[in-house]
């Protein structure tokens, strides 16, 4: 019952970064807040599924590296972003 429960809050974090993803989608901050929102959820779920399994959880530490990598990526376009238009709207944002 515990772990239905668990696999419960887990999908509902999930779906409420997705929410928050789609109707934020004007800033980058706060899209990027939600993309790694749903990636803690993901891990959430993977350490739950992993342990239950009594796999090796190694995966877990290449999972987290990669999601570290993410956001030091997204971060450094943010950066870049605010200093380039000044803010983190998309709409600013001009591609050509």
């Amino acid at each position: 019952m515990m772990i239905f429960n668990m696999l419960f809050v887990i999908i509902i974090m999930f779906i409420f970064g997705n929410l928050i993803f789609v109707s934020k989608h004007k800033h980058l901050l706060i899209v990027l807040l939600s993309l790694e929102f749903m990636v803690l959820s993901v891990f959430f779920f993977l350490l739950m599924f992993l342990s239950m399994i009594n796999y090796e959880l190694y995966m877990l530490m290449v999972f987290l590296v990669f999601s570290v990598c993410e956001g030091a990526l997204g971060l450094s376009i943010l950066v870049s972003m605010i200093r380039t238009h000044g803010n983190d709207y998309f709409q600013s944002f001009n591609l050509l």
